[in-house]
Protein backbone atom coordinates (compact mmCIF):
# COMPACT_ATOMS: atom_id res chain seq x y z
CA UNK A 1 0.00 0.00 0.00
CA UNK A 2 0.78 3.66 -0.41
CA UNK A 3 2.02 5.99 2.09
CA UNK A 4 -0.74 8.16 3.93
CA UNK A 5 0.92 10.71 2.37
CA UNK A 6 -0.81 10.03 -0.88
CA UNK A 7 -4.31 9.61 0.95
CA UNK A 8 -4.35 12.85 3.27
CA UNK A 9 -3.80 15.68 0.72
CA UNK A 10 -4.05 19.47 1.20
CA UNK A 11 -5.58 21.05 -1.43
CA UNK A 12 -8.52 23.07 -2.94
CA UNK A 13 -12.13 22.13 -3.30
CA UNK A 14 -14.63 21.01 -4.26
CA UNK A 15 -13.98 18.00 -5.49
CA UNK A 16 -10.16 15.95 -5.48
CA UNK A 17 -11.18 13.91 -8.47
CA UNK A 18 -12.24 17.00 -10.25
CA UNK A 19 -10.00 19.72 -9.45
CA UNK A 20 -6.89 18.38 -7.26
CA UNK A 21 -6.53 15.23 -9.82
CA UNK A 22 -6.71 17.30 -12.80
CA UNK A 23 -4.94 20.06 -11.52
CA UNK A 24 -1.81 17.43 -10.35
CA UNK A 25 -2.31 15.96 -14.43
CA UNK A 26 -1.95 19.54 -15.49
CA UNK A 27 1.10 20.10 -13.66
CA UNK A 28 3.09 17.18 -15.09
CA UNK A 29 1.94 17.77 -18.66
CA UNK A 30 3.14 21.15 -18.25
CA UNK A 31 6.65 20.15 -17.38
CA UNK A 32 6.85 17.83 -20.33
CA UNK A 33 5.57 20.39 -23.00
CA UNK A 34 6.26 24.23 -21.72
CA UNK A 35 7.20 25.02 -24.99
CA UNK A 36 3.97 24.92 -26.26
CA UNK A 37 2.13 28.69 -26.63
CA UNK A 38 -1.95 26.41 -26.45
CA UNK A 39 -3.61 23.51 -24.62
CA UNK A 40 -6.57 21.65 -25.23
CA UNK A 41 -7.71 19.55 -22.33
CA UNK A 42 -11.25 17.13 -23.02
CA UNK A 43 -12.94 16.08 -20.27
CA UNK A 44 -14.65 12.73 -20.61
CA UNK A 45 -16.97 11.04 -18.17
CA UNK A 46 -17.62 12.26 -14.82
CA UNK A 47 -15.24 14.77 -15.48
CA UNK A 48 -17.25 16.16 -18.10
CA UNK A 49 -21.04 15.47 -16.55
CA UNK A 50 -20.55 17.70 -13.43
CA UNK A 51 -16.91 20.01 -14.60
CA UNK A 52 -18.62 22.61 -14.64
CA UNK A 53 -20.18 22.35 -10.95
CA UNK A 54 -16.99 21.01 -9.41
CA UNK A 55 -14.79 23.65 -11.34
CA UNK A 56 -12.77 21.15 -13.28
CA UNK A 57 -12.36 23.75 -16.16
CA UNK A 58 -11.10 26.57 -13.66
CA UNK A 59 -8.45 24.53 -12.39
CA UNK A 60 -7.31 23.32 -15.44
CA UNK A 61 -7.38 27.02 -16.84
CA UNK A 62 -5.40 28.10 -13.79
CA UNK A 63 -2.37 25.27 -13.99
CA UNK A 64 -2.24 25.76 -17.83
CA UNK A 65 -2.71 28.98 -18.32
CA UNK A 66 -6.06 30.56 -18.65
CA UNK A 67 -5.39 32.59 -21.80
CA UNK A 68 -3.86 29.50 -23.80
CA UNK A 69 -6.26 26.80 -22.67
CA UNK A 70 -9.46 25.48 -23.70
CA UNK A 71 -11.34 23.09 -22.43
CA UNK A 72 -13.61 20.57 -24.29
CA UNK A 73 -16.26 18.97 -22.01
CA UNK A 74 -16.15 15.37 -23.95
CA UNK A 75 -18.21 12.44 -24.11
CA UNK A 76 -20.24 11.71 -20.97
CA UNK A 77 -20.03 7.18 -21.37
CA UNK A 78 -17.83 5.61 -23.47
CA UNK A 79 -15.68 2.51 -22.65
CA UNK A 80 -13.22 4.28 -20.37
CA UNK A 81 -11.10 2.22 -18.04
CA UNK A 82 -12.10 5.00 -15.09
CA UNK A 83 -15.17 7.41 -15.34
CA UNK A 84 -12.36 9.89 -14.75
CA UNK A 85 -10.90 10.63 -18.04
CA UNK A 86 -9.09 13.42 -19.54
CA UNK A 87 -6.76 14.03 -22.54
CA UNK A 88 -4.35 17.06 -22.97
CA UNK A 89 -2.62 17.75 -26.23
CA UNK A 90 -0.29 20.80 -26.50
CA UNK A 91 0.55 22.74 -29.22
CA UNK A 92 3.43 25.15 -30.70
CA UNK A 93 2.50 27.11 -33.75
CA UNK A 94 -0.29 24.94 -34.55
CA UNK A 95 1.75 22.05 -34.96
CA UNK A 96 0.06 19.43 -32.00
CA UNK A 97 3.53 18.56 -30.36
CA UNK A 98 2.73 15.95 -27.54
CA UNK A 99 -0.75 14.54 -26.22
CA UNK A 100 -1.67 12.62 -22.60
CA UNK A 101 -4.29 10.64 -21.38
CA UNK A 102 -4.79 10.67 -17.54
CA UNK A 103 -7.49 9.20 -15.07
CA UNK A 104 -8.22 10.99 -11.77
CA UNK A 105 -9.22 8.04 -9.73
CA UNK A 106 -10.00 9.70 -6.34
CA UNK A 107 -8.63 11.72 -3.54
CA UNK A 108 -6.64 13.40 -6.08
CA UNK A 109 -4.89 10.56 -7.01
CA UNK A 110 -4.18 10.49 -10.91
CA UNK A 111 -3.04 7.56 -12.77
CA UNK A 112 -1.79 7.68 -16.15
CA UNK A 113 -3.42 5.56 -19.76
CA UNK A 114 -1.82 2.83 -18.59
CA UNK A 115 -2.52 2.15 -15.44
CA UNK A 116 0.48 4.00 -13.55
CA UNK A 117 0.21 5.86 -10.30
CA UNK A 118 1.49 9.47 -10.76
CA UNK A 119 3.89 11.02 -7.26
CA UNK A 120 2.38 7.80 -4.96
CA UNK A 121 4.89 5.99 -3.19
CA UNK A 122 4.61 2.23 -1.68
CA UNK A 123 5.71 2.32 1.36
CA UNK A 124 3.31 -0.99 3.46
CA UNK A 125 4.71 -4.06 2.43
CA UNK A 126 0.61 -5.54 3.27
CA UNK A 127 -2.47 -4.93 1.54
CA UNK A 128 -5.54 -6.12 3.29
CA UNK A 129 -6.67 -5.43 6.53
CA UNK A 130 -6.50 -8.94 7.67
CA UNK A 131 -2.56 -8.76 6.72
CA UNK A 132 -2.37 -6.14 8.82
CA UNK A 133 -3.87 -6.95 11.76
CA UNK A 134 -2.27 -10.35 11.55
CA UNK A 135 1.53 -8.33 11.80
CA UNK A 136 0.20 -6.17 14.23
CA UNK A 137 -0.81 -9.06 17.04
CA UNK A 138 2.08 -10.94 16.20
CA UNK A 139 4.31 -8.21 17.20
CA UNK A 140 1.89 -6.82 20.13
CA UNK A 141 1.70 -3.18 17.83
CA UNK A 142 -0.87 -1.09 17.25
CA UNK A 143 -2.22 0.53 14.20
CA UNK A 144 -0.67 3.72 14.73
CA UNK A 145 2.82 2.06 15.73
CA UNK A 146 2.12 -0.08 12.19
CA UNK A 147 2.16 3.61 10.66
CA UNK A 148 5.26 4.38 12.76
CA UNK A 149 7.21 1.47 11.06
CA UNK A 150 6.28 1.42 7.63
CA UNK A 151 5.85 5.13 6.60
CA UNK A 152 7.77 7.93 5.86
CA UNK A 153 10.29 8.42 8.43
CA UNK A 154 8.74 12.13 8.72
CA UNK A 155 5.18 10.56 8.63
CA UNK A 156 3.87 11.59 12.10
CA UNK A 157 5.05 15.44 11.17
CA UNK A 158 3.38 15.08 8.13
CA UNK A 159 -0.01 14.21 10.04
CA UNK A 160 0.76 17.43 12.43
CA UNK A 161 0.49 19.26 9.38
CA UNK A 162 -2.85 17.55 7.93
CA UNK A 163 -4.37 17.97 11.17
CA UNK A 164 -3.45 21.71 11.80
CA UNK A 165 -5.26 22.66 8.41
CA UNK A 166 -8.18 20.08 9.18
CA UNK A 167 -8.45 22.72 12.11
CA UNK A 168 -8.03 25.87 10.10
CA UNK A 169 -11.21 24.48 7.51
CA UNK A 170 -13.29 23.99 10.74
CA UNK A 171 -12.33 27.66 12.27
CA UNK A 172 -12.56 29.32 8.49
CA UNK A 173 -15.96 27.66 8.23
CA UNK A 174 -17.74 28.60 11.09
CA UNK A 175 -16.91 32.04 10.93
CA UNK A 176 -18.30 32.52 6.81
CA UNK A 177 -21.89 33.15 6.05
CA UNK A 178 -23.74 34.17 3.10
CA UNK A 179 -24.15 32.35 -0.32
CA UNK A 180 -22.36 29.20 -1.71
CA UNK A 181 -21.26 29.98 -5.13
CA UNK A 182 -22.35 28.11 -7.89
CA UNK A 183 -25.80 29.00 -8.86
CA UNK A 184 -27.85 26.66 -6.06
CA UNK A 185 -28.30 29.71 -3.59
CA UNK A 186 -27.29 27.19 -1.24
CA UNK A 187 -26.85 29.07 2.47
CA UNK A 188 -24.02 28.68 4.41
CA UNK A 189 -25.12 27.10 7.83
CA UNK A 190 -21.73 26.17 10.26
CA UNK A 191 -22.07 29.68 11.67
CA UNK A 192 -25.41 29.30 12.39
CA UNK A 193 -25.33 26.12 14.05
CA UNK A 194 -22.14 26.97 16.27
CA UNK A 195 -23.44 29.90 17.20
CA UNK A 196 -27.31 29.33 18.19
CA UNK A 197 -28.25 27.30 20.86
CA UNK A 198 -31.03 26.79 23.87
CA UNK A 199 -30.61 27.60 27.73
CA UNK A 200 -32.09 24.32 28.40
CA UNK A 201 -29.80 22.69 25.56
CA UNK A 202 -29.36 18.60 26.78
CA UNK A 203 -25.60 17.55 25.79
CA UNK A 204 -26.93 14.84 24.08
CA UNK A 205 -28.46 17.88 21.44
CA UNK A 206 -25.62 19.99 22.40
CA UNK A 207 -23.07 16.89 21.26
CA UNK A 208 -24.95 16.92 18.06
CA UNK A 209 -25.19 20.77 16.79
CA UNK A 210 -21.52 20.94 17.47
CA UNK A 211 -20.88 18.28 15.53
CA UNK A 212 -22.93 19.20 12.71
CA UNK A 213 -20.87 22.65 12.60
CA UNK A 214 -18.13 21.69 12.48
CA UNK A 215 -18.51 18.88 9.52
CA UNK A 216 -20.66 21.66 8.21
CA UNK A 217 -17.80 24.04 8.17
CA UNK A 218 -15.57 21.60 6.37
CA UNK A 219 -17.79 20.89 3.70
CA UNK A 220 -19.08 24.82 2.77
CA UNK A 221 -15.23 25.80 2.90
CA UNK A 222 -15.39 23.01 0.37
CA UNK A 223 -18.03 23.62 -1.57
CA UNK A 224 -16.90 27.59 -1.86
CA UNK A 225 -13.46 26.00 -3.19
CA UNK A 226 -11.60 26.71 -0.38
CA UNK A 227 -8.44 24.29 0.92
CA UNK A 228 -9.41 21.32 2.94
CA UNK A 229 -8.06 17.63 3.78
CA UNK A 230 -8.75 14.84 1.66
CA UNK A 231 -10.46 12.28 4.15
CA UNK A 232 -10.58 10.65 1.50
CA UNK A 233 -11.86 13.24 -0.55
CA UNK A 234 -12.51 16.99 -0.69
CA UNK A 235 -16.25 15.95 -1.03
CA UNK A 236 -16.26 13.91 2.47
CA UNK A 237 -13.78 16.57 3.81
CA UNK A 238 -16.14 16.76 7.20
CA UNK A 239 -16.53 14.10 8.48
CA UNK A 240 -12.97 12.88 10.33
CA UNK A 241 -12.02 16.53 11.17
CA UNK A 242 -15.32 17.21 13.21
CA UNK A 243 -15.25 14.00 15.12
CA UNK A 244 -11.32 14.60 15.99
CA UNK A 245 -11.98 18.62 17.03
CA UNK A 246 -15.09 17.54 19.04
CA UNK A 247 -13.50 15.04 20.92
CA UNK A 248 -10.37 16.86 21.41
CA UNK A 249 -12.19 20.22 22.35
CA UNK A 250 -14.79 18.06 25.10
CA UNK A 251 -11.82 15.89 26.59
CA UNK A 252 -9.06 17.92 25.80
CA UNK A 253 -7.12 15.12 23.82
CA UNK A 254 -3.74 15.86 23.93
CA UNK A 255 -2.58 16.36 20.29
CA UNK A 256 -0.12 13.09 19.94
CA UNK A 257 -3.56 11.01 20.86
CA UNK A 258 -5.47 13.12 17.50
CA UNK A 259 -2.36 12.21 15.43
CA UNK A 260 -2.76 8.26 16.17
CA UNK A 261 -5.68 8.47 15.42
CA UNK A 262 -5.47 10.10 11.94
CA UNK A 263 -2.77 7.34 11.63
CA UNK A 264 -5.30 4.55 12.11
CA UNK A 265 -8.01 6.16 10.45
CA UNK A 266 -5.78 6.61 7.33
CA UNK A 267 -5.01 3.15 7.12
CA UNK A 268 -8.37 2.09 6.60
CA UNK A 269 -8.70 4.41 4.01
CA UNK A 270 -5.39 3.16 2.49
CA UNK A 271 -6.96 -0.40 2.72
CA UNK A 272 -10.19 0.81 0.50
CA UNK A 273 -8.37 2.67 -1.73
CA UNK A 274 -5.89 -0.40 -2.45
CA UNK A 275 -8.42 -2.93 -2.52
CA UNK A 276 -11.88 -0.96 -4.07
CA UNK A 277 -12.05 2.49 -4.96
CA UNK A 278 -12.54 6.13 -2.78
CA UNK A 279 -14.30 7.03 -6.09
CA UNK A 280 -18.00 8.91 -6.26
CA UNK A 281 -17.69 8.73 -9.93
CA UNK A 282 -16.79 4.80 -9.73
CA UNK A 283 -18.46 3.61 -6.85
CA UNK A 284 -20.91 6.05 -5.78
CA UNK A 285 -20.65 8.32 -2.36
CA UNK A 286 -20.76 5.16 -0.14
CA UNK A 287 -16.73 4.98 -1.38
CA UNK A 288 -16.65 8.55 -0.14
CA UNK A 289 -19.06 9.40 2.76
CA UNK A 290 -18.79 5.73 3.79
CA UNK A 291 -15.31 5.27 3.74
CA UNK A 292 -15.34 9.09 5.07
CA UNK A 293 -17.34 7.21 8.31
CA UNK A 294 -15.14 4.43 8.66
CA UNK A 295 -11.93 6.54 8.69
CA UNK A 296 -13.74 8.79 11.47
CA UNK A 297 -15.26 5.72 13.25
CA UNK A 298 -11.52 4.36 13.63
CA UNK A 299 -10.25 7.35 15.03
CA UNK A 300 -13.07 7.47 17.37
CA UNK A 301 -12.29 3.89 18.27
CA UNK A 302 -8.43 5.05 18.52
CA UNK A 303 -8.92 7.22 20.94
CA UNK A 304 -11.05 5.31 23.30
CA UNK A 305 -8.50 3.11 23.64
CA UNK A 306 -9.80 0.48 21.37
CA UNK A 307 -7.87 -2.96 19.99
CA UNK A 308 -7.48 -3.47 16.54
CA UNK A 309 -10.60 -5.71 16.71
CA UNK A 310 -12.32 -3.12 18.15
CA UNK A 311 -11.39 -0.66 15.46
CA UNK A 312 -12.25 -3.19 12.74
CA UNK A 313 -15.58 -3.40 14.10
CA UNK A 314 -16.21 0.32 13.81
CA UNK A 315 -14.93 0.98 10.45
CA UNK A 316 -16.78 -2.29 9.00
CA UNK A 317 -20.02 -0.81 10.81
CA UNK A 318 -19.44 2.43 8.84
CA UNK A 319 -18.86 0.30 5.70
CA UNK A 320 -21.40 -2.13 6.04
CA UNK A 321 -24.21 0.65 6.36
CA UNK A 322 -23.67 3.03 3.81
CA UNK A 323 -23.47 0.32 0.81
CA UNK A 324 -25.37 1.55 -1.94
CA UNK A 325 -25.07 4.96 -1.17
CA UNK A 326 -25.80 6.62 -4.69
CA UNK A 327 -23.44 9.91 -5.42
CA UNK A 328 -26.60 12.23 -7.36
CA UNK A 329 -24.98 15.91 -6.63
CA UNK A 330 -27.75 18.58 -7.67
CA UNK A 331 -26.50 20.77 -10.47
CA UNK A 332 -23.46 18.82 -10.29
CA UNK A 333 -22.44 21.03 -7.36
CA UNK A 334 -20.60 19.59 -4.16
CA UNK A 335 -23.62 21.09 -2.03
CA UNK A 336 -26.67 18.83 -1.95
CA UNK A 337 -26.65 16.36 -0.31
CA UNK A 338 -22.80 16.32 0.08
CA UNK A 339 -22.84 18.67 2.75
CA UNK A 340 -25.21 17.36 4.83
CA UNK A 341 -23.87 13.62 4.20
CA UNK A 342 -20.99 14.55 6.50
CA UNK A 343 -22.68 15.90 9.45
CA UNK A 344 -25.30 12.69 9.86
CA UNK A 345 -21.67 10.61 8.88
CA UNK A 346 -19.52 12.31 11.39
CA UNK A 347 -22.61 11.72 14.00
CA UNK A 348 -22.68 7.80 12.98
CA UNK A 349 -19.18 7.53 13.59
CA UNK A 350 -19.26 8.84 16.81
CA UNK A 351 -22.27 6.92 17.95
CA UNK A 352 -22.30 3.45 16.73
CA UNK A 353 -18.33 3.02 18.59
CA UNK A 354 -20.74 1.70 21.21
CA UNK A 355 -20.95 -1.58 19.38
CA UNK A 356 -17.98 -2.75 19.50
CA UNK A 357 -17.41 -2.24 22.88
CA UNK A 358 -19.79 -4.92 23.38
CA UNK A 359 -19.88 -7.55 20.51
CA UNK A 360 -16.60 -7.31 18.68
CA UNK A 361 -16.28 -11.01 19.15
CA UNK A 362 -19.53 -11.98 17.98
CA UNK A 363 -19.53 -10.13 14.49
CA UNK A 364 -19.20 -12.29 11.67
CA UNK A 365 -18.45 -9.72 8.87
CA UNK A 366 -14.60 -8.64 8.69
CA UNK A 367 -13.47 -5.45 7.18
CA UNK A 368 -11.88 -6.75 4.08
CA UNK A 369 -15.31 -8.15 3.07
CA UNK A 370 -16.91 -4.99 3.60
CA UNK A 371 -14.71 -3.42 1.24
CA UNK A 372 -15.35 -6.06 -1.38
CA UNK A 373 -19.21 -5.83 -1.03
CA UNK A 374 -19.10 -1.81 -1.37
CA UNK A 375 -16.65 -2.00 -4.46
CA UNK A 376 -18.93 -4.48 -6.27
CA UNK A 377 -22.00 -2.82 -5.26
CA UNK A 378 -20.45 0.47 -6.74
CA UNK A 379 -19.53 -0.97 -10.10
CA UNK A 380 -23.52 -2.75 -10.35
CA UNK A 381 -24.80 0.68 -8.91
CA UNK A 382 -26.02 2.29 -12.75
CA UNK A 383 -24.38 5.39 -14.32
CA UNK A 384 -26.40 8.12 -13.34
CA UNK A 385 -25.69 7.26 -9.83
CA UNK A 386 -22.12 7.42 -10.35
CA UNK A 387 -21.63 11.39 -9.64
CA UNK A 388 -23.28 12.33 -13.38
CA UNK A 389 -26.19 14.17 -11.65
CA UNK A 390 -28.65 12.49 -13.95
CA UNK A 391 -30.51 10.62 -11.31
CA UNK A 392 -32.13 10.67 -8.14
CA UNK A 393 -31.68 14.07 -6.45
CA UNK A 394 -30.22 15.76 -9.31
CA UNK A 395 -32.53 14.35 -11.73
CA UNK A 396 -35.88 15.39 -9.50
CA UNK A 397 -34.55 18.77 -8.27
CA UNK A 398 -36.30 21.73 -9.33
CA UNK A 399 -34.52 24.59 -8.39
Amino acid sequence: MKSLKSLYKIGRGPSSSHTMGPEKACRLFKSKYPQADKYVATLFGSLSATGKGHLTDVAIKETLGTDKTEVIFGATEGDFRHPNKMSIAAFNGGEKIGEEVYYSVGGGAVQTENGEPIEEKEVYPHNSFDEIKAFCLENNMKLWQYVEVFDETDIFDYLKKIWYAMKHCVHTGLKASGILPGGLNTERKAKTLYEQYALNESPVARQNRMVCAYAFACSETNASGGVVVTAPTCGSCGVLPACLYYLEQKNEVPENEILKAIAAAGLIGDVVKTNASISGAECGCQAEIGVACAMASAAVAQLYGMNTDQIEYAAEIAIEHHLGLTCDPICGLVQIPCIERNAVAALRALNEVTLPLFITGSRKITFDEAVKTMYETGIDLGNKYRETAEGGLAKLFKN
